[in-house]
């Protein structure tokens, strides 16, 4: 296959490319096949175009530039050179021309089915030339019975104590931390301890200090599943300045390897021990950690801020078994094209994603990555692509519009997130009016739905145990 470059404008060989006799075939990945037949006057003179071009302007050792004869021209640079670069050029025309001949709406670049050195063998001046070509269209959406969907999808219930652990952890940081000196320690106290960790021989000897498991003045919140286990247990009870040794295990995923799972023996001196002292849950701490004036204002705010996420999670796992069921009853015929496109963005927002959280790009998004990179990433293209297009097609078919108030309200929300920062309005529109037409479409599409919901974790722990038994899941589909 041979990739044709960007297009080529040459008033001359317009005028020598005229009607071709052009054949369509539909191919797979949303592309047109083309076979073009190029008349023979058409080749002559686009032949005799390039060599009288190349005579004026050729550079021929012992000649001057204009005045090169045409079988001293001929033989320095040979028939084969002359005859492909006039096909560069007559290819590229003739591809733009039958395009606009046969209404083709096409997009990305055109592509030879064929060599380039086929081509130049079967081309003759003066006789008829056919060549196959290949171009990517719009992508073409089947529509399956997308108005009975049946769906299973995770509910995501509001807990009470959802609402607690968030007052608790707040109380926590604005704890007043108290010297104990009468009594053992206890759970929810903090202690300074120097430890050190020795390893646990088998057999006879004494055990080895171990490398880099050592430290002083070294804080311990006495919470259960702090550390590794039975470290805080064995802590709970002692008093300041108490020793005590404490045989334990390294856990099996423990960071170092040369750890993981390995029996050690701690020596624990207890040098502090704390108290903490927690504020009051009252009107004064509502207005240290809030803009509420009244506890009772900041806990009915938080309440209903939970509640929401938790029916937001839940409407986003419908969503997603929706989207997932039509990609099962829907078909889309994707080019190249726009899958490339879609792997570019889907690298560009994982690369965001990673420079925030302090990742070096350089050496990860490296040229000799970067093939495998978008290789990786193209399932996930595809996927995103299929649901994008169906969803579109169905706001189409049904007739999904927006008011500009709702783009309004959207733009203005985006607009105070980002206030500060340069937005470009007529790009930040096209983003929030996709949004919203995706989020009316999938609402709409859940009204018509049957939707099963069960409780949170149980489709993930179906999937776990599938994968697990080495089992299928049951409704399977071709891929594109």
């Amino acid at each position: 296959m041979f990739l044709v470059g960007q297009q080529w404008h040459n008033n001359k060989l317009s005028e020598i490319v005229i009607s071709m006799k052009v054949t369509q075939e539909k191919l797979p990945d949303s592309q047109i096949g083309l076979e073009i037949e190029i008349p023979a006057e058409t080749g002559k003179k686009a032949y005799e175009t390039k060599v009288n071009t190349l005579a004026r302007t050729a550079n021929i050792p012992g000649f001057r530039k204009g005045k090169v004869p045409r079988p001293i021209l001929l033989q320095r640079l040979g028939t084969r050179y002359i005859k492909a670069v006039t096909l560069e050029e007559l290819v590229q025309k003739s591809l733009e021309k039958a395009l606009e001949q046969e209404s083709i709406d096409s997009i990305g670049n055109y592509t030879l089915r064929s060599s380039l050195d086929e081509l130049i063998e079967k081309f003759k001046p003066g006789e008829p030339f056919t060549f196959l070509a290949a171009v990517d269209v719009p992508p073409t959406v089947e529509l399956g019975d997308y108005q009975t969907l049946s769906v299973k999808a995770e509910e995501t219930v509001y807990d009470p104590q959802q609402l607690e652990d968030w007052f608790k952890e707040r109380q926590e940081k604005l704890a007043t931390l108290v010297p104990v000196e009468d009594r053992g320690a206890e759970m929810g106290d903090v202690a300074i301890v120097d430890y050190k960790g020795v390893s646990t021989p088998e057999g006879e000897g004494e055990g080895e200090p171990i490398e880099g498991v050592e430290g002083t003045d070294f804080r311990v919140d006495l919470e259960p599943g702090r550390f590794i286990e039975g470290m805080v247990e064995g802590i709970v009870g002692m008093k300041p300045e108490e020793t005590k040794e404490l045989p334990l295990t390294f856990p099996d995923d423990y960071p170092r390897e040369d750890l993981a799972g390995k029996p050690v023996t701690f020596t624990i001196t207890l040098k502090e021990l704390k108290a903490k002292e927690l504020p009051e849950l009252d009107d004064d701490f509502a207005e240290e950690v809030s803009e509420y004036e009244t506890i009772a204002e900041l806990r009915e705010s938080l309440e209903k801020q939970f509640q929401e996420s938790a029916e937001n999670e839940t409407k986003q796992s419908i969503h997603t078994a929706i989207t997932s069921e039509l990609s099962k009853v829907c078909t889309v015929d994707l080019p190249d094209t726009l899958v490339q496109d879609e792997v570019t963005r889907v690298l560009t927002q994982t690369a965001m994603q990673m420079e925030q959280m302090g990742i070096d790009l350089g050496q990860l998004f490296t040229q000799e990555n970067l093939p495998k990179l978008r290789e990786n990433a193209r399932p996930e293209a595809i996927e995103r692509l299929k649901q994008t297009l169906i969803l579109q097609e169905i706001a189409k078919v049904e007739a999904i519009t927006l008011e500009d108030s709702e783009i309004e309200e959207r733009s203005n929300e985006i607009k105070e997130q980002l206030q500060g920062q340069e937005v470009d309005p007529d790009k930040l529109r096209e983003v929030i009016e996709e949004q919203l037409t995706t989020e009316k479409t999938l609402n709409w599409l859940q009204e018509k739905a049957t939707v099963e919901l069960v409780p949170k974790g149980t489709l993930e722990a179906e999937k776990e145990t599938e994968s697990e038994s080495g089992e299928e899941p049951t409704n399977t589909q071709e891929t594109e």
